[in-house]
């Protein structure tokens, strides 16, 4: 089978085409066909080696995190699953491989494709949905009445995050460009500021949690915004020393990340603000639980209209690193 890879981690890596066996599976995996799979920000943070202290990896080393695909092939302790299923998928971090024409993926982290999805579409719905419902559910563990803001929540993450918070009963307050306003209001936000008129952090005071999808240059504004005992979660700030003990990293290790995110955690502590990093599991019955919320709320990501395939894969990240993607940049097989 045809899969990209990658030899060692570099700031310039390259990712080859390479023909190599077709995986085996073990008694709890399924063989999946892929069908499409999404390029991430995170294959750009593997292959360059910025994740290596919570995931080492072996060379070759086939990337990809997130695919759709059909069963092909079932271990025998898999009951949930038959051959001929359709599939999405956010694949297990120590066992990624998306890229390639087959995927030997446990069951237990995969979910049946919704039924509004195709395999296109489907490729971007399991990454941002597990973020958006980890986050929520488990990180800030938000009740209902609270009230949440993402900022830059107009893309494919916040599409997500909207319908699972409103489910949750939350208020939910969006920032983003003036052409989302409509289909973010739509989705189910309960106020909607334009970035480029309004700055959020003038506007609103007081929130219980703040979803960060833009990064550093906008903590101290986030936590301007958010009230004594509330939680600032980022999906892009950096890992701290909560993060390190939460995933149970090796003692040099959380005194690595403990060190790194002093600085948050200390701006944030001065505010008696809560900083919390997140980076995302598989977790199989949890899409199960994403799926219904994409059916009941007619979800659809939204995917770039440029087309990939396997060949195109340098490319595809190019693309995603340097370019402005009109959603998700997926490789279709």
């Amino acid at each position: 089978m045809k899969a990209a890879q990658i030899t060692k981690y570099s700031k310039k890596f390259k990712v080859d085409v390479n023909d190599i066996p077709i995986p085996e599976i073990n008694d709890n995996e399924v063989l999946v066909k892929v069908k499409a799979a999404a390029v991430n920000h995170l294959e750009l943070l593997i292959a360059t080696g910025s994740v290596k202290l919570i995931q080492d990896y072996e060379f070759p080393l086939v990337l990809g995190n997130e695919l759709t695909g059909v069963i092909e092939k079932v271990g025998k302790n898999v009951h949930e699953f038959k051959v001929g299923d359709a599939i999405y998928s956010r694949l297990p971090l120590h066992k990624i491989g998306a890229f390639a024409e087959y995927a030997a993926i446990s069951a237990d982290a995969i979910g049946h494709l919704p039924a509004n999805l195709d395999f296109v579409t489907g490729a971007a719905a399991s990454l941002t949905g597990l973020t958006a419902y980890q986050g929520l559910h488990e990180q800030l563990a938000a009740k209902a009445g609270e009230s949440v803001f993402i900022p830059g929540g107009s893309g494919s993450f916040g599409q997500m995050a909207i319908p699972i918070a409103k489910s949750m009963g939350l208020k939910v307050i969006v920032s983003g460009n003036p052409q989302a306003r409509e289909r973010t209001i739509a989705a189910g936000a309960d106020q909607y500021i334009d970035y480029t008129t309004e700055n959020y952090w003038e506007q609103l005071r007081d929130l219980d949690y703040v979803m960060d999808t833009l990064g550093p240059s906008e903590f101290d504004h986030e936590l301007a915004i958010i009230k004594a005992g509330g939680v600032l979660l980022s999906l892009r700030t950096g890992p701290n020393k909560r993060f390190a003990e939460d995933i149970g990293l090796s003692g040099w290790k959380q005194k690595l990340f403990t060190i790194a995110g002093a600085k948050y955690d200390y701006k944030a502590k001065k505010k008696r603000i809560q900083y919390h990093f997140i980076f995302v599991r598989s977790d199989g019955e949890q899409l199960k639980k994403i799926t219904k919320i994409i059916e009941d709320n007619g979800i659809v990501p939204a995917v770039d209209p440029t087309e990939f395939h396997i060949e195109d894969i340098n490319e595809a990240l190019n693309f995603v690193a340097t370019g402005h993607p009109k959603g998700k940049v997926i490789i279709q097989f």
